[in-house]
């Protein structure tokens, strides 16, 4: 049986990628985008099974419309893809406040509307899967990245908890944590940087642009393949509740639990400590 998917930052990286390997399935696919004829133009000649509306997260209005546009053309909506988002980077400092508010509200409340317009859907329906994009930044900091981190942390404490709210309706939430993949995150037209120059922080802040600059378009991940490893997991019984995508994510997120279960059992006399005799 064919799903429906609705896809977020549907016309480029990652979220183009899951969609084709959605109209690959066979599925239905909405595809949406803040611009409209961008995402239509990822998708030339992959009419069949698609609809494309235009979408900016960040509107709650809108993420309503648009869930109800799907929802009159293909009757339900079987799997979310919460994927709208962008990067933040730069020192805490280097960010002022304008800038962080902007990227919680795609990268955090944008995802909140979206998942707020369509749990209505997929209660009624008692079946669905979302898939909420975090990042290997949602389970590790980095240097230069510590606003865009605190968002997908975001996402991590978020997920996991509306997944025990939901699972009696049939809907099963999954965190996608994938590591470095190829596509424009870190170019000029996705990656946004602090507009402020701290001169203490001048060389850190050099030495991480460089780095990031660097990387852009190197990267290990293919979102082709990662798109096809959500059709997988969109039709198993039981999914994860976290998806780690790439070698370095697996190697990065296990190190990071390592250090964690670690420090717990160094401190585990001082933490236990604190309890109360009532």
């Amino acid at each position: 049986m064919s799903k429906t998917w609705f896809i977020t930052g549907a016309g480029r990286g990652i979220g183009t990628e899951i969609a084709k390997a959605a109209l690959a399935a066979g599925d239905n696919v909405v595809a949406t985008g803040r611009n409209r004829e961008q995402v239509k133009k990822a998708f030339e000649g992959l009419d069949s099974n698609l609809l494309v509306v235009e979408l900016d997260v960040t509107n709650q209005a809108q993420a309503e419309a648009a869930v109800d546009t799907a929802v009159s053309r293909f009757g339900r909506i079987d799997v979310l893809v919460n994927n709208a988002g962008y990067g933040l980077l730069g020192l805490f400092e280097e960010n002022d406040a304008g800038e962080i508010e902007e990227q919680f509200a795609t990268n955090v409340f944008g995802l909140f509307h979206v998942t707020r317009a369509v749990l209505p859907v997929m209660r009624l329906q008692r079946s669905g899967r979302i898939f909420n994009l975090s990042s290997i930044g949602g389970m590790v900091g980095f240097a230069g990245a510590s606003i865009y981190c605190s968002t997908k942390f975001a996402v991590e404490g978020f997920s996991e908890s509306l997944a025990m709210e939901v699972s009696g309706f049939g809907i099963h939430v999954t965190l996608v944590e994938p590591g470095f993949f190829r596509t424009n995150f870190l170019d000029g037209s996705s990656v946004r940087y602090g507009a402020k120059a701290i001169e203490d922080y001048a060389d850190a802040s050099r030495e991480i642009r460089t780095t990031y600059d660097g990387y852009s378009y190197q990267q290990a991940g293919d979102p082709a393949k990662l798109g096809a490893a959500l059709i997988e997991l969109a039709s198993v019984d039981e999914p994860p509740l976290r998806y780690a995508a790439g070698s370095d994510a697996v190697q990065g997120i296990g190190t990071k639990l390592d250090s964690a279960h670690a420090e717990l059992n160094k401190w585990r006399s001082l933490s236990i400590s604190t309890d109360g005799n009532f």
